[in-house]
């Protein structure tokens, strides 16, 4: 368990499954995380996510494909969320990283920024990874604000590569290095 300021980043549970279900069938949260204005539909959801999370419900994940952890609130204990990262490579000592937070009345609060602090933490001290890079949709500006705070700096766009309620937008590559956060 990864402990910030205002969340804990827990490996996925089976219990936890449904909310991430709830979260992924939501337009809104969807949309806002990926650009993806459509909500998944699975045939046999609980099973399909199991699938999906499996190496994450085991005891011991697979430290070099990633991690996916889910968010819950330190004060309440309530699942809000998950974050995770991916494409680790030890060579180049990087990985992606991605967060959504699934309960509403959560944005805009403090987590997300706590979230990633947590997270770049983690990566950085802990695996000693030197650069971390992520990706949004231009359209998405809480977001790119949220990484911008956090010291991402745009790296570059994949122009109109996201299509989002009938209108293209560019992808935003963002990344942080180690050395940046040293510096702060």
């Amino acid at each position: 368990m990864l402990k910030g300021n205002l969340v804990e980043l827990r490996p996925v549970k089976e219990d936890d499954l449904r909310n991430i279900h709830k979260w992924n069938n939501n337009e809104e949260v969807t949309r806002l995380g990926s650009g993806t204005n459509f909500a998944y539909q699975i045939n046999n959801p609980h099973e399909a996510l199991k699938t999906y999370y499996q190496k994450n419900l085991s005891e011991h994940n697979l430290l070099d494909h990633g991690q996916v952890f889910s968010v819950y609130t330190s004060a309440t204990n309530e699942h809000i969320g998950k974050c995770d990262y991916r494409d680790l490579n030890f060579i180049t000592r990087t990985a992606t990283i991605g967060l959504l937070i699934g309960e509403k009345e959560y944005w805009g609060r403090g987590y997300g920024q706590d979230i990633i602090q947590t997270l770049v933490n983690h990566l950085f001290n802990d695996l000693n990874l030197k650069r971390i890079q992520l990706d949004t949709w231009s359209g998405n500006n809480q977001a790119i604000r949220l990484y911008e705070k956090c010291g991402f700096q745009v790296e570059g766009r994949l122009r109109q590569n996201e299509f989002v309620n009938g209108t293209y937008y560019d992808t935003v590559l963002m990344g942080l290095l180690q050395e940046d956060v040293q510096k702060s």
